[in-house]
Formats: C-alpha cells, sequence, structure tokens
C-alpha cells in the first residue's frame, strides 16, 4: 500500500477526462451515421438528425442491401482484404524470421535487410508500378490490389525484431531434438509471436480494407471495385448511378441516409474485428520496437 498524492489524484482524474472526451469524439461521429441510416428521408435532407433517429426505419439498409452493385463490392472488399492479408503475412513471416538470425548462421543476413529497408524510402513510383501490372496483365484482378503491397517492410521489421527476442535457447533445444528451421518457427516461434502476428495482421487488414486508390488505378469495371473504391466514387465523387440503376427509384429515396449505411456497414467489419485482436496490439508493437 503506497500514499497517492493530491497531484497525482488531479492527474489521474484529468488524464481519464481527456480520454473519455477523446473517446466521445471518435464515436460520436459514428452514432451520428448510424442515426442518420436509420431515419428517414425528410429529417435526413433537412439535417435535423443528431444522435438518435428521427422517423426510425431501416428502408436504407434494405435499399443498400438489396444493391447488387454494393453487395458486389463488399465481397470484393473482404475477398481482397482476406487474401491480401493471408499473402502478405505469409511472406512478412518467412521474411522476418530469415532476418532475424545472425550473420553467422545468415550470411547475407545484412544485404538483405538492407535490401528491403531501401523499399521504405524509394520505390518506384504509380506509373512504373502501374506500367508492371499492366505488362503482367493483371489488370482488372484482384491480383492488381494485393501484390503490389503485399510485401509490409514495417511490419516485416517489427516481426523480424520480436522474433529476435524469442530466447535462443529455445530454438536449440528444437535443433537438438532434430527440429528444421520449418519446424522451429511453426512450433517455436509462432505460439510464442502471437502478439506480434495479431498486431501485423490488424495493421494488414486495416490497411487491405480501407485502401481505395489501387482500386481506381487498376480495375477498369466499377463491377469489379472493393468497397473503398465503390464508396470513394459514390460518397466523394458524387456518382449516384452506382447506389441504385434505377432513376425513378434514386428519386423517392434519400441519397444521404443510403450513403449512411454504406458507410456503417462498410465500418463495420474492422470495428467487430478491433475488440479481439486489441489486447495483443499495445504488447506487440513495443516488444517489436525495442530489441534492435
Amino acid at each position: 500500500m503506497y500514499h497517492k498524492s493530491a497531484g497525482y489524484r488531479l492527474f489521474s482524474v484529468v488524464n481519464n477526462v481527456m480520454l473519455l472526451l477523446i473517446s466521445l469524439l471518435c464515436l460520436l461521429p459514428l452514432v451520428h451515421i448510424l442515426a442518420v441510416s436509420f431515419s428517414e428521408s425528410a429529417p435526413a435532407n433537412a439535417n435535423l438528425v443528431g444522435l438518435w433517429p428521427k422517423g426510425f426505419t431501416a428502408a436504407s439498409y434494405e435499399q443498400t442491401l438489396g444493391n447488387p452493385n454494393f453487395t458486389r463490392a463488399l465481397w470484393m472488399g473482404i475477398y481482397r482484404t482476406i487474401l491480401g492479408t493471408a499473402i502478405t503475412m505469409f511472406l512478412i513471416t518467412l521474411a522476418g524470421y530469415a532476418l532475424s538470425k545472425d550473420s553467422t548462421v545468415f550470411r547475407a543476413r545484412s544485404y538483405y535487410t538492407w535490401f528491403f529497408l531501401i523499399t521504405m524510402l524509394f520505390n518506384g513510383g504509380i506509373i512504373p508500378t502501374y506500367i508492371l501490372v499492366r505488362k503482367l496483365h493483371l489488370m482488372n484482378t484482384v491480383w492488381a490490389l494485393v501484390l503490389p503491397a503485399s510485401v509490409a517492410v514495417f511490419s516485416m521489421v517489427l516481426l523480424m525484431n520480436f522474433f529476435r527476442a524469442v530466447p535462443k535457447e529455445l530454438e536449440e533445444a528444437a535443433i537438438m531434438d532434430g527440429a528444421g528451421h520449418l519446424t522451429t518457427l511453426l512450433r517455436i516461434y509462432l505460439p510464442i509471436s502471437m502478439p506480434a502476428i495479431a498486431t501485423m495482421s490488424l495493421f494488414s487488414i486495416v490497411g487491405n480494407w480501407n485502401a481505395w486508390f489501387d482500386g481506381l488505378l487498376y480495375i477498369n469495371n466499377y463491377r469489379n471495385y472493393p468497397l473503398a473504391t465503390f464508396l470513394q466514387t459514390v460518397i466523394v465523387q458524387q456518382d449516384f448511378s452506382k447506389i441504385n440503376p434505377n432513376v425513378a427509384e434514386l428519386k423517392a429515396i434519400s441519397t444521404r441516409t443510403v450513403k449512411s449505411s454504406q458507410i456503417f456497414i462498410g465500418i463495420l467489419p474492422v470495428v467487430a474485428v478491433y475488440p479481439f485482436l486489441q489486447k495483443y496490439f499495445v504488447k506487440g508493437i513495443v516488444l517489436g520496437a525495442v530489441k534492435s
């Protein structure tokens, strides 16, 4: 037991109040979008909706989920996120494990490390990347969205440092029992490194789900847009033709409520996944950034 000074108690109160205000600033816009999406068109268009729906109705969600363009984009976004995250985690896990070895075990380690680090500072640029994707005949495919950014070097470096923090005695014991590098990685390193794996997976999930610019570059047909690109064309570019191709039906609904429902559905998967990975988040970042 120890005595808490008046200054410490004051700091705790101010700190908790500030964290509460920041949390409200993040939460209230989502509550407002949710309220607009469940409101009738008249109060929504008149900007009368606050944090509670006016004239509760789920018509906007019926319109959104009944729109084949949106459901196709939603599926494409989910497919792109799962495929991109799987490829990224596979590549950075193998690379991070190899680069975590000492130069006595992996002699070319420093050369490969600099090779990856240089890509964090310099890249080919948009035009050369576009030409490369086009020459490889990847245009208008999901591979054009996931392959160019499949090696996340920053995540690989964090994972590499996490692997280097694993006690070498565990690896030596596994080698003495006859385990090879693949068995050591699967049986020793991965179970211990779950905080880092979960953190890097969260980075990849959010990055793939929110990416919209590459969809505009590499996808020629809007029917193959992932959800982020689809929402960008509808909300930012104000292209309402993709909400519903029926003009008569478009006049009978509120585009604001429909767009709000689409935005909320778009953020829902990440909001649903984050609580399950949040407990690993801080631990994975700290442990992966300490040892160099």
